[in-house]
């Protein structure tokens, strides 16, 4: 354990288990359901018995963590020393998870503080990650809980998607601004704002959008410095292009990522996902 303070989160943070393992945080799974296959979400793609079920034309859905799956994060996490947990997890406006999390926290056997980070994805990852700096430090529960409410506060998490198709019949996504237009027939460019998916404007072609995911992260990046993250589903190769050119156009962030969403992103967003996150510190 890395300091008196544990850390956890939930697999929606799309942390690499090996960057998890090094930073010391546990990492609770959501679950994916496709026909009569369920499987604990991970960063990649869908397990062989869920892509099996997905091939055959099964729905891919999704559920919150049992309490008791928290419940046995916690008392491994206060078995190996823990004095407290800050359980920092995605929006509890896009899922149940916080509220699985506090209901196990309420019974758990040191004292825990559950996060809504209001983020999803790396920019949860980002703030999970801060907060395990904090604890690393010796700080306590309060300044490490708050440590993840302030980076993610501050973070922009920009993506885009080939439909919105998936969001809309989740009812994820929070009502277009005007200037975006009464169809949704091009590609979407969103971010996620307090909480919640916002569609921002609407682009033409793949190229066109992650020429936006650029201009996007270097105008909010301007001046200050930043920890980026590009997040991806599907072939890494389109991904890892767009974080060499970002690395060309904000050459002083402080920490890269490259980060595979999991089935349960795939779930809400379908195939195709590219994004930034950009985190002032």
């Amino acid at each position: 354990m890395p300091g008196a303070v544990a850390v956890i989160t939930d697999s929606t943070a799309c942390l690499a288990p090996d960057l998890a393992a090094r930073r010391g945080i546990g990492v609770v799974p959501l679950r994916v359901v496709a026909g009569p296959a369920a499987a604990d979400d991970a960063p990649g793609p869908p397990s062989a018995p869920i892509e099996a079920e997905l091939r055959g034309g099964a729905r891919l859905s999704t559920a919150s963590p049992a309490p008791a799956r928290f419940a046995a994060a916690y008392a491994a996490a206060a078995g190996a020393g823990a004095a407290a947990i800050a359980s920092i997890h995605l929006s509890a406006d896009l899922s149940g998870t916080v509220g699985s999390a506090r209901q196990a926290a309420a019974r758990a056997p040191v004292p825990v503080r559950v996060v809504d980070s209001r983020s999803l994805g790396m920019g949860l990852g980002i703030a999970v990650l801060a907060a395990a700096e904090a604890a690393a430090a010796g700080r306590a529960l309060d300044e490490v809980a708050a440590t993840a409410c302030d980076r993610s506060a501050r973070l922009r998490s920009f993506f885009v998607l080939d439909s919105l198709d998936q969001l809309s019949a989740g009812g994820r996504i929070a009502p277009a601004p005007a200037r975006a237009g009464p169809a949704l027939t091009a590609r979407a460019l969103l971010q996620i704002t307090d909480g919640k998916i916002a569609l921002l404007e609407k682009v033409r072609t793949r190229s066109a959008a992650a020429r936006r995911l650029e201009e996007l992260a270097a105008e909010f990046a301007a001046g200050r410095p930043v920890d980026l993250a590009v997040q991806y589903l599907g072939p890494a190769a389109r991904a890892a292009a767009l974080a060499g050119r970002l690395e060309r156009l904000i050459p002083g962030a402080r920490h890269r990522y490259l980060a595979e969403g999991g089935a349960v992103i795939l779930a809400h967003t379908g195939p195709g996902v590219l994004g930034v996150v950009v985190a002032p510190y």
